[in-house]
Formats: structure tokens, sequence, C-alpha cells
């Protein structure tokens, strides 16, 4: 079984340093970008590879975690999507997709691990219910 491959996008480099390792300790392999740009760059070259995007809302100049956000989804509509922000929950309703999640910051770990797998798990129960199969 290969594991989930998330998109960490976070322009604090101490902030992704924590969130990568504690990802990966979850067992989620974790591509890193420290900015708007690099992230859609990163998507774009191989869509199918992503599971989940988890990005800052506020990048500095450029692309911000809501149109990196927008970008996936219009690419890959069912991706999971965690917001982080210190300051974005305000905007979350009129700027983030639909089905995300908002986690503001400071936050610990385990409210970015059990968003995920919320996520991921509600995905996985909406494809079975599309391919006709059902939970336990």
């Amino acid at each position: 079984m290969t594991s989930c491959v998330v998109l960490l996008v976070e322009d604090e480099s101490i902030v992704l340093l924590d969130v990568e390792n504690s990802l990966i300790e979850a067992g989620f392999e974790v591509v890193p970008a420290v900015n708007g740009s690099t992230a859609i760059a990163a998507f774009d070259r191989e869509p199918e590879r992503f599971g989940a995007l988890i990005s800052d809302v506020r990048l500095g100049a450029g692309a911000t975690g809501w149109d990196v956000a927008r970008h996936v989804r219009s690419v890959v509509p069912t991706l999971p999507v965690i917001y982080v922000s210190a300051d974005g929950a305000d905007d979350w309703a009129a700027q983030g997709v639909p089905n995300s999640i908002m986690i503001t910051k400071p936050f610990v770990m385990p409210q970015i691990i059990t968003g995920l797998a919320t996520l991921l798990n509600e995905g996985s129960s909406s494809l079975a219910r599309e391919n006709g199969s059902r939970g336990p």
C-alpha cells in the first residue's frame, strides 16, 4: 500500500519542518513548498501523486494558500484541503474551498493529523458509496 502524499505549503521554515516531520512520523509522504508558486509547480508536475493539501493561508508575495487550494481543486475536485492560519479564519467561509478544514495557529500536531485522517476517511467513504460498496 502506498502512503498518502501530502503537499505541505508553509513559508515559516521552522513550522514547515515541524509539520513535515510530524506527518512523516504519522506515515505520510510529504512534498514541502515554501510558497504558493512552488506548491502549484510541484502539484502541476504530478497532480495524480497527491492525496491531500495542507497550506498556510498567508504565504508572502505571490499566490496565497487560498489560491493554491483553488488551483489543486480545479484539477482534483475532491482533494482533501486543510488550511492553517493565525489570522485567516475569518476569511475561510468566503475564500476557502468547500469541504475543507481550517486550523488556527498556534496548533498542536494531533489537530493536523486528525483533520487529515478525517478528510481522507470521508473521501474513502464517498468513493465506496459511489462504487456501490458499503462500509462496516
